[in-house]
């Protein structure tokens, strides 16, 4: 399985604690950026896939936490009509209750899960949220907008993972040092050095 890559230069978010250097090994370290590894989203789509399901809400709520949502609580049970948890977005003066629901699919979720959501979250909710590690059909996605119905918003595994890294939840991400070619030409003339 792919490794994730991380580097033992880390940005690190000012409210999460540092990894110790001992937690890196040379297997971890490597290029950080889209160019230099363009695999990372598929690592850690798999990594996540490893998760059993509470793990997969848990960390959900951690991502809704982080993004300003307030009483995040994860309710997945037995019982609980598809709804994994929910959350209160405060947007200016106004509270918006928002359910959601995680799925675990490496392929795409259809527009009957949509539906079946919504279903549970009537008279509940103002707002659903369906996390996947996998995709959303196009029928899911109009499902998820239709008109007379409570909107329920879709995160898919490609924008798990830019949260993820946007959060460094997971993510260890590496500063690289270049040089500009293009400042130095307004200089004028670049020197052949000689061995002076």
């Amino acid at each position: 399985m792919p490794k994730l890559y991380a580097s033992t230069r880390t940005k690190q978010h000012p409210t999460r604690a540092k990894s110790s250097e001992s937690d890196l090994t040379d297997e971890d370290e490597g290029p950080e950026d889209d160019d230099a590894n363009p695999h990372w989203r598929e690592a850690l789509l798999e990594r996540i896939l490893l998760m059993d399901p509470a793990s997969f809400e848990q960390l959900a709520a951690r991502v809704l936490r982080e993004k300003d949502f307030a009483s995040v609580k994860v309710t997945g049970r037995t019982g609980d009509g598809g709804i994994d948890g929910v959350g209160v977005l405060q947007v200016s003066l106004i509270n918006f209750k928002v359910y959601f629901q995680c799925k675990r699919y490496r392929g795409s979720v259809g527009s009957s899960v949509v539906r079946d959501f919504r279903g549970a979250m009537a008279g509940r909710s103002d707002k659903g949220l369906l996390i996947t590690t996998g995709t959303f059909s196009r029928e899911a996605r109009l499902e998820a907008t239709r008109d007379g119905t409570v909107p329920v918003d879709l995160i898919d595994g490609d924008q798990l993972c830019e949260l993820l890294k946007e959060l460094k939840l997971g993510i260890r991400t590496r500063e690289a040092t270049l040089i500009d070619e293009s400042f130095f030409s307004g200089f004028g003339r670049t020197a052949v050095r000689t061995g002076d």
